[in-house]
């Protein structure tokens, strides 16, 4: 079987507190973990009120510290929001304190508008310095050297495993060159997929970390008792990505009966465009749809976003999806 994975932003639910919110991110790395997903990994956005992992590294050690196995990590941190040296010490730290289970995932987007950059105290242009900063948070983590004067504490030989993430070219290009994992966001940005993933084979050069490319795409997957259970828990994640081109910044809503009364048709193209890595639907259906999706990407690993409402609704979503994918294959 193919790796499974979960993406985590700790989504606000109407009604509900941000507590909640990271109480429940936690406490699904707990089942994921019993229902045999890899790892957990948590994303890096700012001023967003449904969204509570803006201090990505603290989220990761809560989640962290009520599991025992499962690997946690950022998918991911936004490099140019941050000084390299910073997050080796962080990430050093999570590393010491839960060894062999952190990742680091490695973002050049912002992750949030351009207001909140200025109140991060970040320049716009920081993100040209990102390959740069990335092989300088690599040395961080590295065995210091006898004559080092500068020393992640902790954080220098603990040699955190880095991954680039990305939803263009660039990303393909730089984690190739660096011989490092990709992780390409075609759960929201899926229209570059499979040149990206082309450009990184073809020009993957081996690394003390890697020796071959792996590549690990995102995808949106909902999966419930029926198709048309899993269509209507859909509608929560269609509203969210309406509202983006809205400019609200609303929390998670409950699902509807008719999406159809809530876009416009052009929202609807818009929305459609962004969700079109997405598969939901009944077990059968799901895994049919993963399977054809790996099959055309090849992907080493698939990393999964499931915004839904009900929170029961949404463990049960990764429970069938895990159930799913661990069946052994039948012949018609």
């Amino acid at each position: 079987m193919i790796p499974l994975s979960i993406l985590e932003l700790g989504r606000v639910r109407e009604g509900s507190d941000r507590r909640t919110a990271l109480d429940e991110a936690r406490a699904l790395a707990q089942h994921a973990e019993a229902w045999g997903y890899h790892r957990v990994w948590v994303a890096e956005h700012h001023n967003l009120p449904s969204v509570t992992t803006a201090a990505t590294a603290l989220v990761i050690a809560h989640i962290a510290s009520g599991t025992r196995t499962i690997r946690v990590g950022a998918g991911g941190i936004m490099l140019p929001n941050h000084a390299p040296y910073v997050i080796a010490e962080q990430f050093g730290t999570l590393e010491t304190l839960f060894p062999g289970r952190i990742d680091l995932g490695l973002g050049r987007a912002p992750g949030t508008d351009q207001t909140t950059l200025r109140a991060l105290r970040r320049a716009p242009d920081n993100a040209e310095n990102f390959p740069q900063d990335v092989l300088e948070l690599q040395a961080f983590l590295a065995p210091a050297s006898p004559n080092q004067r500068i020393e992640a504490v902790p954080g220098s030989g603990t040699q955190v495993p880095l991954w680039i993430l990305g939803s263009s070219l660039f990303g393909a290009h730089l984690a190739a060159n660096l011989g490092l994992p990709y992780g390409f966001a075609s759960h929201f940005a899926p229209q570059a997929l499979h040149q990206a993933l082309a450009v990184y084979r073809e020009r993957f050069k081996p690394s003390a970390q890697l020796d071959r490319p792996y590549v690990m795409i995102g995808v949106n997957v909902i999966a419930a008792e029926s198709d048309e259970e899993a269509q209507f828990l859909a509608t929560s994640q269609q509203m969210s990505f309406t509202d983006i081109f809205r400019g609200a910044r609303g929390l998670t809503q409950p699902p509807i009966a008719d999406i159809e009364t809530y876009w416009t048709p052009q929202e609807k193209a818009q929305a459609s465009q962004m969700l079109a890595c997405s598969v939901i639907g009944s077990p059968k259906t799901v895994r049919r749809g993963l399977e054809d999706l790996v099959a055309r990407t090849g992907a080493d690993e698939l990393m999964i976003v499931s915004e839904v409402f009900d929170p029961y609704k949404r463990l049960r979503s990764f429970e069938l999806l895990a159930q799913a994918m661990a069946a052994p294959a039948t012949t018609a």
